[in-house]
């Protein structure tokens, strides 16, 4: 009912006698139900019905809701915003798009007809996503990326691979990666390549067609680990409020920096993942393998601390959802933002500047409190013991464990 959420008599007459009437009093209690609070549906209706004000005077009627919604965005970009003014505002098209989209769910209005998506494009796409994730186990993050560098790659070359020859395929790799640095470069070659051998495989092109990628140099082991010093990383957990923002941060924060998760695996984290019996957790990591950590008792506190106390009730089965509406399981980036949000509240100029900081730092730790380097591998997941050896490079110490003697000199 309107007049539940909203207390201006003034206003509800207002919106009741708009072209939004008929549906007013559901679209009010949809906004309570999809999690915003009161203040938020107390502003949106006021805003709405700045919308459906200028709606009437324009002549616009219940039949022309979108009309009426395009017409009005393009008189406020063309006109320059006057503070305290009355009338519609960037407030009042939020309100509209929101009663559109929930008009859209109730089916009054047809959903808009979506743009072809690039698998539905390059049909070849799609079946190159099908492969690597059946025969790779390539995750949906990883294929996501590949797909923005290919679709480049189909646009620029068609998608008709018999016709592709190494010089434009060498052409295209080194103009896409050429305002890039190094780090860029190599996926772009590693995407383009693992396309061609895809094309291989499936008999489209010639076997062997991706040796004429080029490789670009990065000595291995030839960079130290970017990483943040213990006081900073304990600065960092103790910033999160004492609310269900901070809560539910205060527990990504610990599993990045005590079990070295990737955002993309805080993310993905559901609740059936968790042991509370055995005091462990299930993680999915890449190339879809999966690892059974200790779960410490500090994050485990923090965990349930969030799920009792600041999780809102959403039926899906991911541990980490939004907040504040709409509501929906965080999304890899927002992990990756709540990093940079902490950050920034503790003045800390990091030298990554997103999740991974937390994955380097807990490693040098691990590193630093006399851990092995076979210790921090396992529970890292790495594959190999080389990349796990960067991390010897804080500790002059450790270094001893992977050097290797100087040919035809005796050892020290």
């Amino acid at each position: 009912m309107l007049e539940t959420h909203l207390s201006s008599s003034v206003t509800c007459e207002r919106l009741r006698a708009s072209a939004v009437a008929e549906h007013i009093d559901a679209f009010a209690d949809w906004l309570h139900s999809a999690g915003y609070t009161a203040l938020t549906v107390k502003g949106l209706l006021q805003s709405l019905a700045g919308w459906t004000d200028w709606m009437r005077t324009a002549g616009y009627t219940a039949q022309d809701l979108l009309a009426g919604l395009d017409a009005c965005k393009a008189m406020l970009a063309h006109e320059a915003h006057i503070p305290f003014r009355r009338g519609p505002n960037g407030h009042s098209l939020e309100a509209a798009s929101a009663f559109v989209r929930f008009l859209r769910e109730r089916g009054v209005l047809a959903l808009p007809v979506p743009a072809p998506s690039a698998t539905e494009r390059w049909p070849l796409l799609g079946e190159y996503r099908s492969w690597m994730r059946t025969n790779r186990g390539l995750t949906e993050t990883s294929l996501d990326v590949y797909e923005g560098i290919l679709v480049g790659l189909l646009a620029a070359l068609g998608d008709d691979p018999g016709a592709y020859s190494a010089e434009s395929l060498r052409t295209f790799v080194l103009e896409r990666a050429k305002p890039h640095g190094i780090e860029r470069a190599k996926s772009i070659a590693v995407a383009v390549r693992s396309f061609l051998r895809f094309l291989g495989a499936t008999g489209r092109c010639a076997s062997g067609i991706d040796y004429a990628i080029p490789g670009y140099a990065c000595w291995q082991l030839s960079t130290v680990p970017r990483y943040l010093p213990l006081e900073d990383i304990e600065r960092i957990i103790g910033s999160c409020a004492d609310d269900a923002n901070g809560r539910r941060d205060r527990a990504v924060l610990l599993l990045l920096a005590r079990l070295a998760l990737r955002a993309s695996e805080v993310a993905e984290l559901r609740l059936a993942d968790i042991d509370w019996r055995s005091g462990s957790i299930l993680v999915c990591g890449k190339a879809r393998r999966q690892a059974l950590l200790p779960l410490p008792q500090e994050v485990g506190d923090a965990i349930l601390c969030y799920l009792q106390q600041g999780r809102p009730p959403l039926s899906v089965p991911e541990v980490f959802v939004t907040v504040t509406a709409p509501l929906h399981p965080l999304t890899r980036a927002a992990v990756t933002h709540i990093v940079r949000s902490a950050l920034r509240r503790c003045a800390i100029h990091a030298p990554i500047n997103g999740a991974h900081v937390l994955r380097h730092s807990a490693a040098t730790a691990m590193l630093r409190q006399g851990a092995s380097l076979a210790g921090v591998g396992a529970v890292l997941r790495h594959r190999s013991a080389r990349t796990t050896a960067l991390y010897a490079k804080v500790d002059f110490d450790l270094l001893s464990q992977i050097a290797q003697p100087w040919p035809e000199v005796p050892p020290c």
